[in-house]
């Protein structure tokens, strides 16, 4: 039987990248899912793939998490399709500008972390007083390589992840008498449209190259594949990762172990 079976997940950033392929994993294991994303066109194109993979049932919900009226509507668009909220990928972010700490800027900062971090924390808090009522969940935030060690030229996105972490581990200990288990992923460098755009911001028409250089920091010496990530967020979010809880887990080819 399908690990996801009667089960519903809510995905944050679903339209692309790593919210994507997790949507499409979950959806052959028969999950229901509640996509969430501002872009409209990009739940469009994954509500078609999951559903010709087997969802259970897909509901989409347009949302800027970083609102907290959209994050209870995606919230509630769950409770009343599908009456539970078993899992809960709390993925959406975005990287923002590379620049120095000096010339980052104050408004760039605080965008990043009202995306980041903001919008985990206000997820996180909508859907634990659901599964605190069911008396069961499970929660995996996504935080990044640059939230266990330092990224040059990205203080936001590095402070931003880092705070996800921080929030992990302390709900983690908060709501585990109430079989709710909360755990982050750490990605390092994933092949996704967000990675790609970084690339081009370092290394213009000659990103190839500096995708190269970027993937030479970790012992495999290539990139990730967002269907790895997936598999490894379908596990954490499964009943078979129930004893796993306040961990956060990277995914980046061995990179964390170099430093």
């Amino acid at each position: 039987m399908a690990r996801f079976s009667g089960k519903t997940v809510i995905i944050t950033g679903a339209g692309s990248g790593l919210g994507q392929a997790t949507a499409l994993r979950l959806a052959q294991e028969d999950a229901n899912l509640v996509l969430v994303d501002m872009s409209a066109e990009g739940l469009e194109e994954t509500g078609k793939l999951v559903e010709t993979a087997g969802a259970g049932g897909v509901e989409l919900v347009t949302a800027n998490v970083t609102k907290s009226e959209d994050v209870q509507k995606y919230v509630d668009t769950a409770v009343n399709a599908f009456g539970s909220i078993d899992g809960f990928f709390n993925n959406a972010g975005i990287e923002g500008r590379q620049n120095l700490t000096e010339e980052f800027g104050d408004d760039e900062f605080a965008k990043v972390l009202a995306v980041n971090l903001t919008g985990v924390f206000a997820g996180m808090a909508a859907v634990l007083k659901q599964m605190r009522t069911q008396g069961s969940g499970s929660i995996v935030n996504t935080a990044s390589v640059g939230g266990i060690r330092g990224v040059g030229n990205q203080s936001g996105y590095a402070a931003s992840k880092h705070g996800v972490v921080g929030l992990t581990r302390n709900s983690a200990r908060e709501y585990g008498e109430h079989g709710i288990s909360i755990n982050a992923i750490a990605p390092g460098a994933i092949m996704t449209a967000m990675v790609e755009g970084s690339l081009r911001q370092l290394g213009g028409e000659d990103w190839e190259a500096a995708g190269k250089e970027f993937v030479s920091v970790n012992p495999m010496k290539r990139f990730g594949r967002p269907e790895e990530v997936a598999a490894l967020v379908a596990f954490l979010l499964s009943e078979e990762s129930g004893f796993i809880n306040g961990t956060i887990v990277p995914i980046d080819g061995g990179q964390h172990a170099m430093y």
